[in-house]
């Protein structure tokens, strides 16, 4: 009946803090034990300091008012131009720079509808002048608004390391080398077209291009103080959030006066609705997974699975990949409702955390454009006034080129995990020299099912402390 009501929910659109809450409500409600049918357990595990305490509940709201107030202002323009000045001379040049501007641009609004709007729109016409094809014009725009999902200070990889319980630092350095890959794939794939259909490219002027890169200079300091913050410790991630919304509401409204005064309501307002709406949803998704924990969902799940054949990792991984495909939701709620879901079996199989989010996420950027629920497309369609199914052949090529993309980082996981692996040595070699179990460096060699009883990730580690797996109550 629960499972009823949550499909009838979702066929009638409902929104997506209504179907978790309610769900969560009912389940507790009709618990088996009279005891437990109570509305307070919705409460422990949100208003507990992992939820409520956590940083990033400060930096979503901040981060989000950020994109908004640079989406309003030119500074989508002033990106285009530094791109261009800097790539337009390489074969390509001009889908490379719609490619880099929209991940630079993805980067801070988290959302790949507004860079379609504000980036492509304003490539398309440009694109098709030059002589580039309709068709390879319209995918490329639609295409390059979820690259930056994985380039910092990317909202979804604060959220996904929120619910995942891992570090937002380390996971902004672990995205970097997989996210500049499918970009760099991307690129040759724009630079093969350009040169098959002898598309002239513009000779490199370095006055053009140091003259594009000083009009961009003011918005270069956003992600320059976020990251020189993080890096040199002089900032947390809230802090830089705060110093960042600051910082652009001087520059476009004082210093560049793009944005009068008075519209500031209008845009907080706005950024503030979006945000809002997200921290509820967080905070129902974190009562859908206390009920999930405290019913032992994963273990029969992970029972199921084990009985239907899936128990080696490529299988696992294989799965992942369909199971997000028929998450028919926007990146942030996929994010939110999928992270509680699949965790305690990334922890089964022993995938290491950070490469687990740069898989989630990348599989995240290929759903925004696989039928026939691509996000990407459906926002394309309407901007650019083409067919849906028109839309889905023209991306065809681009969702190939990420899907090899998303298929060497599964296979090669050093990608997202080199940025570590010398912490985890340190970790490791300081808990030897103490002879205590390396519980810090197991919470960053693989995905823990309890954060707060790290089990050993190796079979090597797993004999040698054979003791603490007897006592541990999560053992798999």
């Amino acid at each position: 009946m629960l499972a009823l009501v949550v499909v009838c929910l979702v066929a009638i659109g409902a929104p997506v803090f209504t179907i978790m809450g309610g769900a969560t409500e009912l389940a507790w409600l009709t618990h088996a034990s009279p005891g437990m049918r109570h509305l307070r357990f919705l409460a422990p595990d949100v208003l507990d300091e992992r939820f409520a305490g956590n940083p990033v509940l400060v930096t979503v709201p901040l981060f989000t008012f950020v994109g908004y107030v640079l989406a309003e202002s030119r500074t989508p323009q002033r990106i285009v131009r530094a791109a261009h000045g800097l790539l337009g001379w390489l074969p390509g040049g001009l889908a490379i720079v719609c490619i880099v501007a929209s991940a630079f641009f993805t980067s801070f609004t988290g959302g790949s509808a507004i860079t379609i709007v504000a980036i492509g729109a304003l490539l398309y016409p440009t694109l098709v002048k030059s002589g580039y094809p309709e068709h390879f014009a319209l995918g490329i725009v639609t295409t390059s608004g979820s690259v930056g999902l994985l380039l910092p200070p990317s909202l979804p990889i604060l959220i996904y390391s929120l619910f995942a319980g891992i570090d937002f630092n380390k996971a902004f350095k672990a995205a970097i080398a997989p996210g500049l890959l499918v970009i760099v794939l991307l690129a040759i794939h724009s630079a093969v077209v350009a040169l098959r259909h002898r598309i002239p490219t513009q000779p490199f002027r370095a006055s053009e291009a140091v003259a594009a890169l000083s009009d961009l200079k003011w918005e270069l300091g956003v992600p320059v103080a976020v990251l020189g913050g993080l890096v040199t410790g002089l900032m947390q991630i809230d802090e830089a959030a705060a110093f960042s919304a600051l910082y652009v509401v001087v520059v476009e409204v004082w210093v560049r006066r793009e944005i009068r005064a008075s519209e500031l309501p209008r845009i907080v307002r706005a950024a503030t609705a979006l945000a809002g709406g997200l921290l509820l949803i967080m905070a129902f998704a974190m009562s859908l997974t206390n009920y999930m924990i405290s019913e032992q969902i994963p273990d029969k799940a992970y029972a199921l699975m084990s009985a239907a054949g899936i128990t080696h990792r490529w299988q696992f991984l294989l799965a992942l990949n369909v199971f997000l495909y028929f998450m028919i939701m926007d990146g942030i709620s996929m994010i939110i409702v999928s992270v509680p879901l699949v965790t305690p079996f990334a922890a089964r199989f022993g995938i290491q955390p950070f490469h687990m989010c740069i898989m989630f996420l990348l599989n995240m950027e290929v759903c925004n454009l696989t039928p026939p629920f691509g996000q990407n497309v459906f926002v394309a369609s309407y901007r650019f006034a083409r067919s849906t199914s028109a839309l889905y052949r023209y991306t065809f090529p681009f969702l190939a080129t990420m899907t090899l993309g998303l298929a060497i980082v599964d296979g090669w996981s050093w990608l997202s995990t080199f940025t570590v692996e010398r912490e985890i040595r340190d970790l490791r070699e300081k808990a030897e020299k103490l002879g205590e179990p390396p519980r810090d460096a197991w919470q960053l060699m693989c995905v823990q099912e309890d954060r707060n009883d790290p089990l050993p990730c190796t079979e090597e580690d797993k004999r040698k402390w054979a003791s603490i797996l007897a006592a541990s109550p999560t053992e798999p």
